[in-house]
Protein backbone atom coordinates (compact mmCIF):
# COMPACT_ATOMS: atom_id res chain seq x y z
CA UNK A 1 0.00 0.00 0.00
CA UNK A 2 1.29 3.40 -0.94
CA UNK A 3 0.42 7.01 -0.53
CA UNK A 4 3.69 8.87 -0.49
CA UNK A 5 3.71 9.85 -4.18
CA UNK A 6 0.30 11.47 -4.58
CA UNK A 7 1.97 14.83 -5.10
CA UNK A 8 0.87 18.29 -4.10
CA UNK A 9 -0.14 19.70 -7.51
CA UNK A 10 -3.88 19.62 -8.00
CA UNK A 11 -3.55 19.47 -11.79
CA UNK A 12 -1.12 16.56 -11.72
CA UNK A 13 -2.10 13.69 -14.01
CA UNK A 14 -3.01 10.36 -12.38
CA UNK A 15 -3.46 6.94 -13.99
CA UNK A 16 -6.12 4.59 -12.60
CA UNK A 17 -6.67 0.92 -13.34
CA UNK A 18 -10.31 0.27 -12.45
CA UNK A 19 -11.19 -3.39 -12.97
CA UNK A 20 -8.78 -3.64 -15.91
CA UNK A 21 -9.79 -0.36 -17.61
CA UNK A 22 -7.12 2.35 -17.47
CA UNK A 23 -8.15 6.00 -17.06
CA UNK A 24 -6.09 9.18 -16.88
CA UNK A 25 -7.34 12.23 -15.02
CA UNK A 26 -6.15 14.96 -12.66
CA UNK A 27 -5.84 14.95 -8.89
CA UNK A 28 -8.20 17.92 -8.72
CA UNK A 29 -10.90 15.86 -10.47
CA UNK A 30 -10.49 12.93 -8.09
CA UNK A 31 -10.60 15.30 -5.11
CA UNK A 32 -13.64 17.24 -6.34
CA UNK A 33 -15.82 15.84 -3.53
CA UNK A 34 -13.60 15.78 -0.41
CA UNK A 35 -16.01 13.60 1.60
CA UNK A 36 -16.00 10.85 -1.04
CA UNK A 37 -13.84 7.76 -0.88
CA UNK A 38 -11.80 8.96 -3.88
CA UNK A 39 -11.33 12.34 -2.22
CA UNK A 40 -9.94 10.65 0.89
CA UNK A 41 -7.86 8.16 -1.12
CA UNK A 42 -6.13 10.81 -3.19
CA UNK A 43 -5.60 13.10 -0.23
CA UNK A 44 -3.52 10.33 1.31
CA UNK A 45 -6.03 9.48 4.04
CA UNK A 46 -6.68 5.93 2.78
CA UNK A 47 -4.24 3.22 1.67
CA UNK A 48 -3.75 2.83 -2.09
CA UNK A 49 -2.55 -0.06 -4.23
CA UNK A 50 -0.70 0.08 -7.57
CA UNK A 51 -0.60 -2.47 -10.38
CA UNK A 52 2.56 -3.69 -12.12
CA UNK A 53 2.51 -0.68 -14.49
CA UNK A 54 2.29 1.84 -11.66
CA UNK A 55 -1.40 2.69 -12.10
CA UNK A 56 -3.50 3.14 -8.96
CA UNK A 57 -5.65 0.01 -8.80
CA UNK A 58 -9.32 -0.11 -7.76
CA UNK A 59 -11.09 -3.46 -7.94
CA UNK A 60 -14.46 -2.23 -9.22
CA UNK A 61 -16.47 -2.16 -12.47
CA UNK A 62 -14.12 -0.52 -14.97
CA UNK A 63 -16.75 0.17 -17.63
CA UNK A 64 -19.14 1.97 -15.29
CA UNK A 65 -16.30 4.06 -13.86
CA UNK A 66 -16.44 6.04 -17.11
CA UNK A 67 -19.70 7.63 -15.92
CA UNK A 68 -18.37 8.16 -12.40
CA UNK A 69 -15.29 9.95 -13.74
CA UNK A 70 -17.30 12.10 -16.15
CA UNK A 71 -19.50 13.16 -13.24
CA UNK A 72 -16.41 14.15 -11.25
CA UNK A 73 -15.23 16.22 -14.21
CA UNK A 74 -18.49 18.09 -14.87
CA UNK A 75 -20.76 17.55 -11.85
CA UNK A 76 -23.38 16.47 -14.38
CA UNK A 77 -24.70 12.96 -15.00
CA UNK A 78 -24.95 12.12 -18.69
CA UNK A 79 -26.07 8.62 -19.66
CA UNK A 80 -26.92 7.06 -23.04
CA UNK A 81 -30.64 6.93 -23.91
CA UNK A 82 -30.55 3.14 -23.86
CA UNK A 83 -28.59 2.87 -20.61
CA UNK A 84 -29.85 -0.14 -18.63
CA UNK A 85 -27.39 -0.39 -15.73
CA UNK A 86 -28.67 2.33 -13.42
CA UNK A 87 -28.86 -0.02 -10.45
CA UNK A 88 -25.26 -1.12 -10.97
CA UNK A 89 -24.12 2.49 -11.36
CA UNK A 90 -25.92 3.37 -8.13
CA UNK A 91 -23.91 0.66 -6.35
CA UNK A 92 -20.69 2.15 -7.75
CA UNK A 93 -21.69 5.64 -6.61
CA UNK A 94 -22.47 4.20 -3.18
CA UNK A 95 -19.07 2.47 -3.04
CA UNK A 96 -17.23 5.67 -3.94
CA UNK A 97 -19.47 7.62 -1.53
CA UNK A 98 -20.23 10.39 -4.04
CA UNK A 99 -23.43 11.78 -2.56
CA UNK A 100 -24.26 14.25 -5.39
CA UNK A 101 -24.06 11.39 -7.91
CA UNK A 102 -26.35 9.26 -5.74
CA UNK A 103 -28.83 12.14 -5.67
CA UNK A 104 -28.72 12.40 -9.47
CA UNK A 105 -29.42 8.68 -9.76
CA UNK A 106 -32.47 9.06 -7.53
CA UNK A 107 -33.99 6.60 -5.10
CA UNK A 108 -33.65 2.90 -5.88
CA UNK A 109 -36.60 1.09 -7.34
CA UNK A 110 -39.12 -0.22 -4.80
CA UNK A 111 -38.44 -3.73 -3.58
CA UNK A 112 -40.50 -6.44 -5.26
CA UNK A 113 -43.64 -7.57 -3.48
CA UNK A 114 -43.03 -10.62 -1.33
CA UNK A 115 -45.59 -13.04 0.06
CA UNK A 116 -47.20 -11.76 3.24
CA UNK A 117 -46.07 -14.90 5.08
CA UNK A 118 -42.38 -14.04 4.59
CA UNK A 119 -40.07 -11.51 6.19
CA UNK A 120 -36.52 -10.23 5.79
CA UNK A 121 -33.61 -11.23 8.01
CA UNK A 122 -30.61 -8.93 8.21
CA UNK A 123 -26.95 -9.40 9.10
CA UNK A 124 -24.60 -6.41 9.36
CA UNK A 125 -20.82 -6.71 9.11
CA UNK A 126 -18.51 -3.80 9.87
CA UNK A 127 -14.74 -3.46 9.70
CA UNK A 128 -12.87 -0.69 11.52
CA UNK A 129 -9.32 0.31 10.59
CA UNK A 130 -7.07 2.66 12.51
CA UNK A 131 -4.56 4.22 10.08
CA UNK A 132 -1.35 6.02 10.99
CA UNK A 133 -1.15 9.51 9.46
CA UNK A 134 2.62 9.69 9.72
CA UNK A 135 3.80 6.43 8.16
CA UNK A 136 4.75 6.29 4.48
CA UNK A 137 3.21 4.24 2.99
CA UNK A 138 0.03 4.41 5.08
CA UNK A 139 0.05 1.74 7.80
CA UNK A 140 -2.98 -0.01 9.25
CA UNK A 141 -2.32 0.11 12.99
CA UNK A 142 -5.18 -1.92 14.38
CA UNK A 143 -8.43 -3.44 13.14
CA UNK A 144 -11.59 -5.11 14.41
CA UNK A 145 -14.66 -6.74 12.87
CA UNK A 146 -18.22 -6.76 14.19
CA UNK A 147 -21.18 -8.93 13.15
CA UNK A 148 -24.64 -7.75 14.29
CA UNK A 149 -27.92 -9.60 13.78
CA UNK A 150 -31.11 -10.94 15.38
CA UNK A 151 -30.84 -14.27 13.53
CA UNK A 152 -30.21 -16.84 16.24
CA UNK A 153 -28.95 -19.53 13.86
CA UNK A 154 -26.27 -17.15 12.58
CA UNK A 155 -25.24 -16.18 16.11
CA UNK A 156 -25.02 -19.83 17.17
CA UNK A 157 -22.96 -20.75 14.12
CA UNK A 158 -20.53 -17.85 14.64
CA UNK A 159 -20.17 -18.78 18.29
CA UNK A 160 -19.19 -22.36 17.44
CA UNK A 161 -17.40 -21.90 14.09
CA UNK A 162 -14.98 -19.06 14.85
CA UNK A 163 -13.53 -20.36 18.10
CA UNK A 164 -9.88 -19.55 17.31
CA UNK A 165 -10.60 -15.82 17.02
CA UNK A 166 -10.61 -13.51 20.01
CA UNK A 167 -14.20 -12.22 20.23
CA UNK A 168 -16.77 -10.93 22.68
CA UNK A 169 -20.56 -10.77 22.50
CA UNK A 170 -22.90 -8.01 23.61
CA UNK A 171 -26.58 -7.14 23.30
CA UNK A 172 -27.38 -4.09 21.17
CA UNK A 173 -30.45 -2.17 20.03
CA UNK A 174 -33.75 -3.83 19.10
CA UNK A 175 -32.88 -7.26 20.52
CA UNK A 176 -29.86 -7.59 18.22
CA UNK A 177 -26.61 -9.21 19.29
CA UNK A 178 -23.09 -8.27 18.20
CA UNK A 179 -19.94 -10.35 18.01
CA UNK A 180 -16.80 -8.20 17.91
CA UNK A 181 -13.53 -9.80 16.78
CA UNK A 182 -10.23 -8.21 17.67
CA UNK A 183 -8.36 -6.08 18.05
CA UNK A 184 -6.13 -7.76 15.47
CA UNK A 185 -3.55 -6.81 12.85
CA UNK A 186 -4.43 -6.08 9.23
CA UNK A 187 -3.55 -9.53 7.83
CA UNK A 188 -5.67 -11.25 10.48
CA UNK A 189 -8.57 -8.89 9.72
CA UNK A 190 -8.41 -9.61 5.98
CA UNK A 191 -8.37 -13.38 6.58
CA UNK A 192 -11.26 -13.24 9.05
CA UNK A 193 -13.28 -10.87 6.85
CA UNK A 194 -12.99 -13.28 3.89
CA UNK A 195 -14.18 -16.17 6.09
CA UNK A 196 -17.10 -14.15 7.49
CA UNK A 197 -18.24 -12.93 4.08
CA UNK A 198 -18.16 -16.50 2.77
CA UNK A 199 -19.95 -17.80 5.87
CA UNK A 200 -22.75 -15.21 5.61
CA UNK A 201 -23.19 -15.81 1.87
CA UNK A 202 -23.37 -19.59 2.33
CA UNK A 203 -26.14 -19.03 4.90
CA UNK A 204 -28.29 -17.65 2.07
CA UNK A 205 -27.73 -13.92 2.58
CA UNK A 206 -27.00 -11.50 -0.27
CA UNK A 207 -25.40 -8.06 -0.03
CA UNK A 208 -27.97 -5.25 0.04
CA UNK A 209 -25.50 -2.38 0.24
CA UNK A 210 -21.99 -1.35 1.25
CA UNK A 211 -20.76 1.90 2.71
CA UNK A 212 -17.40 3.41 3.67
CA UNK A 213 -16.93 6.15 6.27
CA UNK A 214 -13.67 7.86 7.07
CA UNK A 215 -12.92 10.29 9.88
CA UNK A 216 -10.04 11.86 11.76
CA UNK A 217 -10.18 11.13 15.46
CA UNK A 218 -6.71 12.05 16.64
CA UNK A 219 -3.81 14.09 15.40
CA UNK A 220 -1.78 10.99 14.49
CA UNK A 221 -4.40 8.58 13.12
CA UNK A 222 -7.50 8.22 10.92
CA UNK A 223 -10.38 5.78 11.32
CA UNK A 224 -11.99 4.08 8.33
CA UNK A 225 -15.17 2.03 8.70
CA UNK A 226 -16.49 -0.36 6.06
CA UNK A 227 -20.09 -1.59 6.40
CA UNK A 228 -21.89 -4.43 4.62
CA UNK A 229 -25.61 -5.15 4.97
CA UNK A 230 -26.84 -8.66 4.05
CA UNK A 231 -30.47 -9.77 3.68
CA UNK A 232 -32.43 -12.96 3.03
CA UNK A 233 -36.14 -13.77 2.79
CA UNK A 234 -37.53 -16.27 5.30
CA UNK A 235 -40.96 -17.85 5.61
CA UNK A 236 -42.92 -17.16 8.77
CA UNK A 237 -43.58 -20.18 10.95
CA UNK A 238 -47.30 -20.57 11.58
CA UNK A 239 -48.26 -22.11 14.87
Amino acid sequence: MENGDLGHTRGECVSLNVGGCVYRTSLSTLRRYPDSMLGAMFRGDLPTVKDAQGNYFIDRDGTLFRYVLNFLRTSELTLPCDFKETELLRKEADFYQIEPLLQCLGDPKPSPLYPTDSYEEVVELSSTWKLSKYSNPVAVIITQLTVTTKVQSVLDAISTSFTKWNKHMMDTRDYQVSFTFGPCDHQQEVSLRVHLLEFISKAGFTIRNTRVHHMSERANENTVEHHWTFCRRTQKVHE
